[in-house]
């Protein structure tokens, strides 16, 4: 049996559409299982569970060409369309609370590493943008650069980033507050040439975004070319639900393809350090989230899903599910993302200083 799963998979690594149909089919049976027992999300964590689980067991699953971009891009317009004079000014007054929460979220991550290093018995240098709220690419390319092991950075990453998507949604429907926030205040247009209007035009302002080279272009670019048609009140579009299920679909199986079984099996003791940190890193989120709820106006739901540490787009699905204030849980991460890609060299500087011994 396990050599027919062995050829099986083999013939599947040269034929990319076998492959491609394969993770398609997955990711729909986990939509579908997902729905039928009315789990939050369904499309994004059903189509993301199974998917990772078929990857774990060797299958070699391939992500939809694009998929995760155009899904983000869609995701991003449908929160940036919400957008209205009214809710940036709402925005903008929350500004010294972004910075605050931006930077416990920075403290509980440099503290992560302390507790990462003996566990996973890696270097400090690997502790530290292993941890760090911020790109896996980017900081599995620094850490390299800097004698670190970008193979350690990309496994704690890509597991903190799975925990943070499958527990902090489940945990804010069974402990959050959902919201009554009308979704757009102003007349929008459902035709079809109007919305596929706004997408190609989304696509290519997200595209033109990347060259910034901003983390997660995709979904900021959606969420600010969104958010200029919104101010504007100019060609504001509803986005179609099943497109919205279909981009949580591509997002799913994106998140869940991408898991290399050889990896995590070479570092084992890596991974199972990650999985520890990452839930004292989401449990300090939920304490810091309780306390941004008593001290500020925001909910928990809202105040949770803003420093959760990682995964903006798929918080900002959650908040728009939970009928909660998306653009103020986008806001927030933006806010994170350009802090620590701007001060992440400082820190780790700093983090150094510090941390002589660890190693």
């Amino acid at each position: 049996m396990a050599q027919r799963y062995a050829r099986a998979c083999a013939w599947l690594q040269t034929r990319p559409w076998a492959r491609l149909a394969l993770t398609i089919a997955i990711g729909v049976a986990g939509g579908l299982a997902a729905s039928a027992i009315r789990m939050p999300l369904a499309w994004m964590l059903g189509p993301f569970l199974f998917c990772s689980l078929g990857a774990l067991t060797g299958l070699p699953l391939m992500a939809i060409p694009h998929g995760r971009e155009v899904g983000q891009v869609v995701i991003g317009l449908s929160v940036g369309l919400r957008f209205t004079a009214t809710v940036i000014l709402a925005t903008l007054a929350l500004l010294p609370v972004m910075i605050a929460s931006t930077l416990g979220v920075m403290i509980v991550t440099t503290i992560a590493a302390f507790f990462l290093a003996p566990l996973a018995r890696v270097d400090r240098t690997t502790a530290f943008f292993a941890t760090a709220a911020a790109g896996m690419a980017d900081m599995a390319h620094i850490a390299e650069r800097r004698g670190g092991n970008p193979s350690a950075v990309a496994v704690v990453h890509a597991i903190r980033v799975s925990l943070v998507v499958l527990s902090v949604p489940l945990l804010v429907f069974a402990f959050g507050e959902h919201g009554n926030v009308i979704p757009v205040q102003h007349t929008t247009r459902g035709d079809l040439p109007s919305v596929a209007l706004v997408l190609v035009l989304g696509y290519i302002a997200s595209r033109l975004f990347g060259l910034t080279r901003f983390p997660n272009p995709w979904l900021i670019g959606g969420v600010l070319f969104g958010g200029l048609l919104g101010v504007a009140d100019m060609l504001v579009v509803s986005i179609p639900r099943p497109l919205m299920l279909v981009s949580q679909l591509a997002i799913g199986i994106s998140l869940g393809a991408r898991f290399e079984r050889e990896l995590i099996l070479k570092l084992p003791r890596v991974a199972l350090a990650a999985a520890v940190v990452a839930v004292m890193m989401i449990a300090a989120a939920a304490a810091g989230a309780y306390t941004l709820s008593v001290l500020t106006p925001l909910s928990f739901s809202v105040a949770f899903l803003s420093v959760a540490p990682a995964a903006v787009t798929e918080m900002a699905l959650t908040a728009q599910a939970m009928n909660v204030d998306a653009e103020i849980v986008t806001a927030f991460h933006v806010m994170r993302i350009t802090m620590v890609e701007i001060s992440i060299l400082v820190v780790y500087a700093l983090f150094r200083k510090i941390s002589p011994n660890i190693e």
